[in-house]
């Protein structure tokens, strides 16, 4: 592939719901661009974008795909994200090297919820947008159904820029707006010129007004020339219109049919129209040395700066860091500095990617995107510079995992091969976490929602040739007392020889502080038990905390004292009394009034009005106190409420369904309280079975 300079690059991010034609639009791209020499199939499994196992399995997008196609002298980058929720990491990491994007949606489908939600990432990532209509050739598409419902939601910036021809009920052609023309695509591939059709004339005057007030809006020039009836040429209007594409004051409207290629060579063109180049867009990020702006604006004369987007870490085809150079050109043998980790990495071999097939180039022009392999400590985040000049980039804003579930190897004595995999997979998406809870005695993954789980799942299967199985996990529920115990403990046992011997009398009771398991003072006088016996009983009441007698979950906000004892000068031994001392901990805290302490989640949704009563009343029956409810953005609600974390197992599911996959949520730990008493028999019950 050629090495391109930064005004002939074009970074584009393919946006919209999952199944509306984002891959299927790029493999059509591809193929006519000469890049392939067959158009690939979903179904088929042998799309450029769509490679790996899972993403063939399923049918869907996973990853984000870089597709870089060469067209009219200039390399548009594609992006190719997930539409589904479950990986929306991979389309943030993506919009945070786009420079524009396409929001591809189904003709058939219309206007979704993953619409709407590009077009939101958008308006956060300032994105000059295309909006492509796929599905043309379909009988059930509707076109002017979807300009009217992106007209309603988004007002009169959105432009078609074409309008539909059909012929004895075939997607034939299209009028170009623009130029008052009508084409017909032709079996060569081409297209034939011919008169608007009678039933098109009304629409096109409809639109062509709309792109002409927008024209005359761009200066007073032309905004006089406009109302003197003046006709603008054709390079005057398209010149005009890129500035509002830019500015995001017109959105362009496409269409084609991507099983049939038609319609992808007009986008492309648009695209190399009407969308910047990188340079046109600022980026900056601080110099460490100096704690100034770096204004890097890919501006290839400036020093070395890339940003990792991505990372691929495949056991198969080895490491790529995923890179945008920002300001400067990469070449082989380049020595670049991670300040975040302090290490410096000489480039080796320069890629740019096409799906998973990596392309050697001698080097990377500001604004381009690529790969480098190999870099041994780089991870997705980092930023590359000079030791020289030294520079941090803004990181991605990726989405918090909150779904999670417990889970165990299949296969005993795989436990360091599956968290070795996990580290690879972590590295890959900064989505999944992986924790260990070692006071519930679990290990716990974490995702973006059930099916983000699965696939991690089938990885560790397919990829790194272990299993492991998904289980509910259990809550960190706390054990407390509310009242004071005094008891008295004698553990004595007589065996041959020297004996056990420990004698306690201790008082429990609550601490003030659920933030500590125990406090323990001693206030023995005379001697009753010895100085040297007192850490023994500590450890005793240590040990005794880390599984309260009540339900077996670890005890907090007890404070212990040891008041009074007795000790034989041949039998008492450390172990006696610390084994007295657990024995008078679980009298004591038994007869203290022990209670269950369940953990509260500070939880935000954030959802469409319409769904608001739903959300509340679901909320209610998992327990939840309702807080409050503020206005946000986009006419959408934020609830506020208290939760129990128990009460949230599968809410990432059962949101989604509720809101028509237009609900999100958040939630931090709060704080400790009672749990019910029908809570509290059930955990009780459960440590009695086991």
């Amino acid at each position: 592939m050629n090495v391109y300079t930064t005004d002939k690059i074009r970074n584009v991010a393919l946006l919209g719901h999952g199944g509306s034609g984002k891959t299927s639009l790029v493999e059509a791209m591809a193929y006519l661009s000469g890049l392939t020499g067959r158009m690939g199939k979903i179904a088929d499994g042998n799309t450029i974008s769509d490679n790996d196992k899972e993403e063939i399995k399923r049918g869907i997008s996973i990853f984000t795909s870089v597709i870089p196609i060469e067209w009219e002298g200039v390399k548009i980058n594609f992006l190719d994200t997930p539409g589904y929720f479950d990986f929306a990491g991979e389309v943030e990491e993506a919009l945070s090297v786009a420079d524009s994007a396409i929001i591809v949606v189904s003709g058939k489908a219309g206007i979704e919820v993953g619409t709407r939600r590009a077009w939101e990432l958008c308006e956060k990532y300032n994105l000059p947008r295309i909006v492509f209509v796929t599905q043309m050739d379909d009988d059930n598409a509707s076109y002017r159904q979807v300009v009217a419902d992106l007209q309603d939601l988004y007002g009169k910036k959105i432009a078609p820029f074409h309008l539909p021809i059909r012929e004895n009920g075939e997607f034939t052609g299209y009028v170009n707006v623009i130029q008052q023309k009508a084409k017909k695509w032709n079996n060569d591939g081409g297209v034939d010129k011919f008169d608007v059709p009678e039933y098109s004339k009304e629409n096109l005057s409809i639109c062509r007004e709309v792109l002409m007030e927008t024209v005359a809006e761009t200066s007073e020039e032309f905004m006089d020339r406009y109302f003197n009836g003046e006709e603008f040429s054709e390079d005057e209007i398209r010149q005009a219109l890129r500035v509002n594409v830019v500015d995001g004051s017109i959105i362009p409207v496409l269409m084609g049919s991507n099983t049939l290629a038609r319609g992808m060579y007009t986008l492309l063109s648009d695209i190399i129209k009407y969308f910047p180049s990188p340079d046109k867009r600022p980026i900056s990020g601080i110099n460490i040395l100096t704690n100034s702006v770096f204004e890097a604006n890919y501006d290839f004369s400036k020093p070395k700066t890339a940003y990792v987007y991505k990372t691929i870490a495949d056991p198969f085809i080895g490491k790529y860091s995923l890179i945008k150079v920002n300001s400067g050109v990469i070449k082989t043998d380049d020595i670049l500095f991670n300040h975040e980790k302090d290490a410096e990495d000489k480039v080796g071999k320069i890629y740019v990617m096409q799906g998973n097939k990596a392309v050697e180039v001698p080097e990377l022009h500001a604004g381009d995107l690529g790969a480098l392999a190999k870099l041994g400590k780089v991870g997705t985040t980092d930023t590359l510079s000079t030791k020289a000049n030294p520079v941090l980039y803004i990181k991605a804003d990726l989405p918090k995992p909150y779904t999670y579930r417990a889970y165990v190897a299949k296969n005993k004595g795989d436990e360091d091969k599956i968290s070795q995999a996990l580290s690879k997979i972590m590295s890959e998406d900064l989505t999944v976490r992986n924790v260990n809870d070692a006071q519930n005695g679990q290990t716990l993954l974490y995702g973006l929602g059930e099916q983000h789980l699965d696939v991690i799942v089938s990885l560790l299967k397919d990829k790194y040739k272990v299993e492991i199985e998904l289980t509910r996990p259990k809550v960190a529920f706390r054990e407390t007392l509310r009242k004071k115990a005094d008891v008295e403990y004698k553990y004595k046992k007589q065996s041959g020889g020297h004996g056990q011997y420990g004698h306690v009398k201790m008082t429990f009771e609550p601490s003030g502080d659920l933030e500590t398991a125990y406090t323990f003072e001693q206030t023995v006088v005379g001697g009753a038990v010895p100085k040297n016996y007192f850490p023994a009983v500590e450890k005793g009441i240590q040990e005794g905390v880390k599984a309260g007698p009540l339900a077996g979950y670890p005890v907090v906000g007890v404070k212990a004292v040891l008041y009074d004892g007795s000790y034989h000068s041949v039998d008492s031994s450390e172990m006696a009394f610390k084994t007295a001392a657990i024995q008078a901990f679980k009298k004591g805290f038994m007869e203290a009034n022990p209670v269950l302490l369940e953990p509260i989640a500070t939880v935000k949704v954030k959802v469409p009005d319409q769904y608001t009563g739903d959300v509340m009343g679901d909320l209610n029956k998992r327990r939840g106190r309702i807080l409050g409810m503020n206005p946000i953005d986009n006419g959408k609600q934020e609830i506020v409420a208290d939760v129990p974390y128990m009460e949230l197992y599968g809410y990432t599911m059962d949101l989604r369904s509720m809101t028509a996959g237009s609900g999100d949520y958040e939630y931090d730990f709060a704080r400790y309280e009672q749990a019910p008493s029908d809570v509290q028999e059930q955990e009780i019950a459960k440590l009695e079975k086991e």
